[in-house]
């Protein structure tokens, strides 16, 4: 079983930075992909980006640019750099990993954590 906790999240004006952390517990398979996904209210949860064992990343074209995700896999924590924050980005974003062994498959989620950008 892994679990993940996010932290970073908060208040922010417009233009403004933040960077969500996600600390993962427990086994990690080598064969994986860690992602942020977001859902503002009365909308779909969606990916924001994504970066796999490889080190392959991808985006979001709405936050391309604008935010980075990067991973320390010593620490087993991935990174979500947001700049130049936009009031769109208000949501609440959490972390997903999604690892695998043989034909084992696992796909966790943390907890969320709430990303206000208001002036």
């Amino acid at each position: 079983q892994v679990q993940l906790v996010e932290s970073g999240g908060g208040l922010v004006q417009p233009g403004g930075s933040l960077r969500l952390s996600c600390a993962a517990s427990g086994t990690i398979f080598s064969r994986n992909t860690w992602g942020w996904y977001r859902q503002a209210p009365g909308k779909q949860r969606e990916l924001v980006a994504a970066i796999t064992s490889g080190g392959s990343t991808n985006y979001a074209d709405s936050v391309k640019g604008r935010f980075t995700i990067s991973r320390d896999s010593g620490k087993r924590t991935v990174y979500l750099q947001m700049n130049s924050l936009k009031a769109e980005d208000t949501a609440v974003y959490y972390c997903n990993l999604k690892d695998e062994f043989g034909t084992f498959r696992r796909d966790s989620w943390g907890q969320g954590t709430q990303v206000t950008v208001s002036s």
